[in-house]
């Protein structure tokens, strides 16, 4: 139906902030992803170029931009919230940092692109993206994620649609999870595993 992007416009699409969508690139490139229906230009000033949905799917189509999973860290220079479970190094102000900044990416992208301008509520990347979204609001709120040597919380994919799994050995720190996640307009229920008895969090995107 519609012709793919040219490969220069791809190097842009691949190159967009992956919370936010922000594209950079010359008059030309944006003006053509924006004729294309992958981008639009945001009415505010400065003006920026971003992403639509149907860029953002183009851009995840590519293997290099795949969803992360636990054993695979971040590659340079790409920010990837951390689900729990990466063999990485312990946090320091460098992490605090990039995690603030994405947050704050995240929730522009809230108010770009929720119909009501919203802030409070998950928007559509977030939906596609149940654990990287969780685990940013769990990271971003100061949330221990799990290492391969000390407990904290991890994040993972059920077979239930829109819904995340959180786990943590301390009752505490998983209510405090809980917490997190709804502030953040998640809809959270706590249920034990029926082997183990063990507490986990189900938690999915509010939509109202």
């Amino acid at each position: 139906m519609t012709r793919p992007p040219t490969a220069a416009q791809r190097r842009v699409i691949d190159a967009a902030d992956p919370v936010t969508g922000r594209l950079r690139g010359t008059e030309a490139q944006l003006a053509a992803l924006v004729k294309r229906g992958l981008a639009f230009r945001h009415p505010r000033p400065p003006h920026d170029h971003f992403l639509t949905p149907t860029g953002h799917r183009v851009r995840e189509a590519q293997p290099e931009v795949a969803e992360p999973v636990a054993e695979t860290p971040a590659t340079a220079g790409v920010f990837a919230a951390r689900i729990g479970g990466e063999d990485l190094p312990d946090t320091g102000p460098a992490r605090t940092r990039e995690v603030h900044s994405a947050w704050q990416g995240l929730l522009e992208l809230r108010r770009m692109t929720n119909p009501d301008g919203s802030v409070d509520r998950p928007c559509g990347w977030e939906r596609t993206h149940l654990v990287q979204a969780a685990a940013l609001a769990l990271e971003a709120a100061g949330h221990r994620p799990a290492g391969r040597d000390f407990d904290g919380y991890k994040v993972r994919a059920t077979p239930q649609p829109e819904a995340v799994a959180v786990r943590d050995p301390d009752g505490a720190a998983l209510r405090a999870c809980a917490g997190t996640l709804e502030r953040a307009g998640w809809q959270v229920s706590e249920h034990n595993e029926a082997r183990t008895g063990a507490s986990y969090l189900l938690a999915s995107p509010r939509r109202s």
